[in-house]
């Protein structure tokens, strides 16, 4: 990631380039880190609905339904 953003106002309409606070970048850190829990999570759910509906299927096949 870079540790840069551009800023756009009236007096630099084409925008500088402006390092990011310290608590821009633990912000972005702390964004980082929930978005690869939540697809991890994501993943987990997945996995777990198609476990889930092949055992059902399973089930269903075992009835002879």
């Amino acid at each position: 990631m870079s540790n840069q953003k551009i800023v756009i106002s009236p007096e630099n309409p084409k925008g500088i380039l402006v390092d990011l606070t310290a608590e821009e970048i633990s912000e972005q850190e702390t964004n980082a880190t929930k978005d690869a829990t939540r697809v991890a999570n994501e993943a987990t759910a997945k996995t777990k609905k198609d476990a889930d509906a092949k055992a059902g299927n399973d089930k269903l096949i075992a009835l002879g339904l």
